[in-house]
């Protein structure tokens, strides 16, 4: 895979139009987009089909934590979108995980799509350690985001969203082969905005990362496509 294959630009939009323009002019130049719960909530499922219609690879960042019945019908009815990757939080715990996974197969067979990557969230980027001891979890976030990868391996999904300091423990722990989809990515050239526990692209490919979410650095750009190719030649240099 190419390394500007593994980006994925998050389209944080809520206008439809917006975001297909973006898409197009960006599609070939990355690996694909990600489409999170600002566009879902304004737009609805329809909104995301009408941008994986465009023969582009979707990330459908949800987020999903709930009892693993509920889970499993909200997999079930995503994977219709055709979406590529979608997402639930790990920390759902292993029946959800596996509920998950069974209805991604289930939702790709019924409405005869590719199955998706299902990919399950560790700890937010934006959380330090002060934070995991505000909502009752133990520091440091690698140890809490190991536990998580290793329960997501265990409960037959396929990766992790984890934070670029932890994705070579990822790999290290749950192989080469299991996904690491790491956001919180800041070239050194813009601003690191709400993110605590972030990295350059390239450093975060490194490190072990299989996909790099990048939003704000390319999207809040005056010129969307040369951001793009500033990021991908950093990537490729030497």
């Amino acid at each position: 895979m190419k390394p500007s294959e593994r980006i994925f630009v998050a389209l944080d939009l809520t206008d439809v139009a917006e975001a297909r323009a973006l898409a197009r002019r960006l599609s070939g130049q990355v690996g694909g987009f990600k489409l999170g719960l600002e566009f879902f909530a304004a737009n609805g499922p329809d909104a995301v089909r009408a941008i994986v219609e465009m023969g582009v690879n979707v990330f459908l960042d949800l987020k999903f934590h709930d009892i693993p019945n509920t889970v499993a019908g909200a997999v079930r009815a995503a994977s219709a979108t055709g979406a590529s990757i979608l997402n639930v939080h790990a920390s759902g715990g292993g029946a959800m995980m596996r509920a998950a996974a069974n209805a991604a197969a289930e939702g790709a067979d019924l409405h005869n799509v590719a199955k998706p990557i299902v990919a399950a969230v560790t700890v937010l980027t934006s959380m330090d350690e002060d934070d995991l001891v505000a909502v009752g979890q133990k520091p440091p976030p690698q140890d809490q985001v190991l536990r998580l990868a290793r329960l997501t391996k265990d409960s037959g999904l396929d990766g992790v969203v984890c934070s670029p300091e932890e994705s070579a423990d990822v790999r290290a722990a749950c192989g080469n082969d299991f996904v690491r989809i790491v956001p919180g990515i800041r070239p050194s050239w813009s601003a690191t905005n709400d993110q605590k526990r972030f990295t350059t692209p390239k450093q975060a490919l490194a490190d072990g990362a299989t996909h790099l979410v990048i939003g704000r650095p390319i999207t809040k750009a005056d010129d969307p496509v040369e951001a793009v190719f500033r990021i991908v030649g950093e990537l490729e240099a030497e």
